[in-house]
């Protein structure tokens, strides 16, 4: 198959926010990218972390890299999903703080910028790999799965016993149209009986009505707009799905279905398929 050229993005672009664990102002400054730099992150020193499978140190409720007693970067999947989503391959980011704005809790307002600084073509094509067979994880009832298919294709499915959730499922092939119109403004979503667990234990700080669907205890949706789809809830478990999968830096060409995934199962399908050279083949 014919693979698209990498890109990077036009010109410079500041994104500010703050996070939604730490609760502290969050900027990012996007910079243009030569072909084959893929995504990385400096701090004000110059000190780089290339985003990577072997640069993940943890994926407790978000996707973690770097060395978290030293330079690290958290909540990255979001920024990641739009990336991939839009498809730019290549942009140095350096931040201020160590994690990454939460801005609305979906990914759309970083696909609005980045149209907006413009997306450029690089001489060189993407790095792709195309499933040639079947590599699956399970975790109890939870599961993940990668199979051939001949575009980047999503097949995700949740279960919740909260009624206001109850069981979705979304299918889609991944292209820059569909992302940013069906999946990139799902919102992140909590129940509003983990919030004091999660305060204490330091996480969720800077989570707000502003930029999380939140669900009551009575199983209503306590947000004053509602829902931006009927079923927002499994579109974003694709967004973030999207963002885990960018981490191996590769356009992977296959379908991935999952059902009850999120960031440790979604980093455990990659590492088995990356780990599985008979299952793939590079393009």
């Amino acid at each position: 198959m014919d693979l698209r050229q990498q890109t990077t993005l036009a010109r410079d672009l500041v994104i500010e926010g703050v996070g939604v664990h730490s609760g502290k102002p969050a900027r990012l400054e996007l910079r243009p990218a030569g072909a084959g730099t893929g995504i990385r992150f400096v701090d004000a020193s110059g000190q780089g972390i290339a985003v990577r499978p072997e640069t993940v140190a943890s994926t407790d409720l978000s996707t973690l890299i770097g060395d978290p007693t030293g330079f690290h970067v958290s909540t990255v999947e979001h920024l990641m999903s739009a990336l991939a989503g839009t498809g730019i391959d290549n942009v140095e980011i350096a931040i201020s703080g160590t994690e990454v704005p939460i801005l609305d809790g979906s990914a759309i307002e970083f696909v609005t910028a980045f149209k907006g600084a413009g997306i450029i073509e690089l001489d060189k094509p993407v790095d792709a790999i195309r499933v040639v067979a079947p590599v699956r994880v399970e975790n109890g009832a939870a599961w993940a799965e990668f199979v051939p298919h001949e575009r980047q294709r999503f097949e995700i499915e949740i279960d919740f016993p909260s009624p206001a959730i109850g069981r979705q499922k979304i299918a889609f092939d991944l292209d820059p149209e569909t992302y940013a119109r069906e999946i990139a403004p799902a919102r992140t979503f909590g129940f509003m009986r983990d919030v004091e667990r999660l305060w204490a234990a330091g996480l969720a700080l800077g989570s707000s009505l502003e930029n999380s669907v939140v669900i009551g205890e009575d199983d209503a949706i306590v947000n004053p707009d509602g829902l931006r789809f009927t079923d927002e809830f499994v579109r974003h478990k694709a967004l973030d799905a999207v963002g885990d999968l960018a981490i191996g830096g590769v356009a992977i060409i296959g379908c991935y279905r999952s059902f009850r995934g999120g960031h440790k199962l979604n980093a455990a399908a990659l590492a088995a398929l990356l780990a599985s050279p008979d299952a793939f083949e590079r393009l």
